[in-house]
């Protein structure tokens, strides 16, 4: 495993592989690995012949009173992390690397980047798109590794890919979760003992989201409400979002149909924003009945 900290040498070290006829996946990551991150990682070495993870907390990404400067960081650990697994390479740029002068062009998808998330977070998808552009042009992989926690920020880079021609294939990986359901994240470490202990009551409401709509619900609002108010019985947990939307374009939806759905949670435990997702769909009918197909 090699670590570049340098664009130019870490091209130069690609461009050997990809001669050669060697595919090439990359794991875009902000570092303070965890299980969910080392997923990806497994995955991508299982599909590629060289792997690549980039670690950089990308300040454009981060409004001016969000937690840029509280975000976890500690890169010996995630280097140690990783030498379990057949990584390749490290990319893991200093900020005047990646952002050497003003920017003055920018991947700004709308109004997908605008709503939901993007609504909270003004901003915040422009600058995860572009910096995704830019290390997608760094390393050109041939495939790119992303959680289904981050639901929105996949949609988005699926999006990109295909609306830019990118010859890119964007792979999904299930969100992994504690043994107690909250799902993986390189915040939770900033939660403290009272809110980590009961910040599980996301995946618990989301399972009864997932629980409703299986069973039949077409109304959307009563899949919210099942959901809502188990997280509004916990005082500890402050309900800054939560939506339904179709799970393939993230569009509005009026009447819960045969496509699967996604519900999208946002929350806030203290001075850490926590989010998580569920895709859901209806039962077919035999399956609701029991009868034979």
């Amino acid at each position: 495993m090699q670590l570049f900290e340098r664009i130019a040498p870490l091209r130069a070290a690609l461009k050997a592989h990809r001669l050669a006829g060697e595919t090439i996946g990359v794991v875009p990551t902000m570092g303070y690995l965890h299980a969910g991150h080392l997923k990806l990682v497994e995955r991508a070495a299982a599909e590629n012949d060289r792997v690549v993870v980039t670690i950089f907390v990308n300040p454009t990404q981060f409004g001016p009173n969000e937690d840029l400067d509280a975000y976890p960081r500690d890169i010996e650990s995630d280097l140690a992390r990783l030498a379990d697994f057949p990584v390749d390479y490290v990319f893991a740029p200093p900020v005047d690397e990646m952002y050497g002068r003003p920017m003055q062009a920018f991947v700004d998808l709308k109004p997908l980047g605008d709503i939901l998330i993007g609504e909270l977070r003004p901003g915040h998808f422009r600058g995860v798109a572009t910096v995704v552009t830019k290390l997608f042009n760094i390393v050109q992989p041939d495939r790119a590794y992303f959680g289904e926690k981050d639901y929105q920020q996949l949609t988005i880079i699926r999006r990109m890919v295909a609306d830019l021609e990118m010859p890119i294939e964007i792979v999904a990986v299930p969100t992994v979760r504690e043994t107690d359901g909250l799902a993986l994240s390189s915040r939770n470490v900033r939660l403290s003992s009272e809110d980590r202990a009961v910040a599980t009551v996301l995946a618990s409401a989301l399972d009864e989201g997932e629980k409703v709509v299986a069973g039949g619900e077409r109304d959307p609002a009563t899949v919210l409400s099942a959901v809502r108010v188990i997280i509004e019985a916990e005082p500890r947990a402050d309900l800054q979002s939560l939506d339904l939307r179709d799970a393939a374009t993230l569009d509005a939806v009026d009447r819960i149909g045969d496509r699967p759905v996604v519900l999208l949670v946002t929350a806030r435990f203290g001075e850490v924003l926590l989010i998580d997702q569920r895709v859901a769909a209806r039962k077919s009918r035999s399956a609701q009945t029991g009868e034979c197909a």
